[in-house]
């Protein structure tokens, strides 16, 4: 009994110790990118990157705006297709299709922009947001040691987040996305980190799905411009010409 006893306060005590580690990692990565008062000052944010696969190239605005609203232009060959969701309406214009007025987005992606359109990410204020956090020890990128930690999204999606022990920035993340009984995975990785108005950004960034390595594309992030002047109506969906 007394061995029972002693197992199941040694359960309880490792519970404690992994949430806190977790909630250690989190808070050590947000001091590491500038710390919790200059992250919530960004109410905007305007990130110019131009992403190469192969032989094809292009160029990406990404906007993003408090409370949850997110705009993306992909420029190719003089024409531009955009993808936007204003807090609760998604919506796109696809040239490239030969669609050029603007329609709703499906559901399965509107939930990836949703997620997306959160300019804190998922990690600050997770338990407000009904996500939750795993510590799952030590574990290797590209063999370097790293921390590991699993985010559970409120919508049920999953995110592996790799640290650097050392300087605590973010060094990879992988994504698990549930479409329709079906996970589609993708890992993202993160360098060449450099400060825009005392908050740290990564300005390389490369990405491939989990299953094809050799389909990686790389951003290069050309401009990162804060509370810069972003109106609402970029986000809302136009009416047809």
């Amino acid at each position: 009994m007394i061995a029972r006893n002693l197992l199941a306060i040694l359960f309880v005590l490792c519970i404690g110790v992994s949430a806190q580690t977790a909630d250690q990692i989190i808070a050590k990565n947000i001091a590491a990118r500038g710390g919790l008062e200059k992250l919530k000052a960004i109410q905007s944010s305007r990130v110019t990157s131009t992403i190469d696969q192969g032989s094809f190239r292009a160029t990406v605005i990404q906007e993003n705006k408090r409370p949850n609203m997110l705009r993306t232009n992909f420029l190719v060959q003089g024409m531009t297709a955009i993808t936007a969701y204003d807090g609760s309406t998604g919506w796109r214009i696809s040239p490239f299709q030969g669609r050029k007025d603007p329609e709703l987005i499906g559901e399965d992606e509107l939930k990836s922009i949703a997620e997306n359109s959160d300019i804190d990410g998922p990690l600050l204020d997770y338990k407000a947001k009904g996500h939750t956090v795993e510590y799952l020890g030590h574990d290797e990128v590209d063999g370097d040691d790293a921390y590991k930690l699993k985010v559970t999204l409120k919508s049920g999606d999953v995110f592996y987040y790799y640290f650097d022990p050392d300087t605590f920035l973010e060094i990879q993340r992988e994504i698990q996305i549930f479409v329709r009984g079906s996970v589609r995975e993708t890992v993202v990785q993160f360098g060449s980190y450099k400060p825009v108005d005392g908050v740290m950004y990564p300005f390389s960034v490369e990405s491939w799905p989990k299953s094809n390595p050799e389909a990686r594309s790389k951003s290069s992030v050309q401009k990162i411009e804060i509370n810069t002047s972003v109106p609402d109506t970029d986000f809302k969906m136009p009416s047809a010409k």
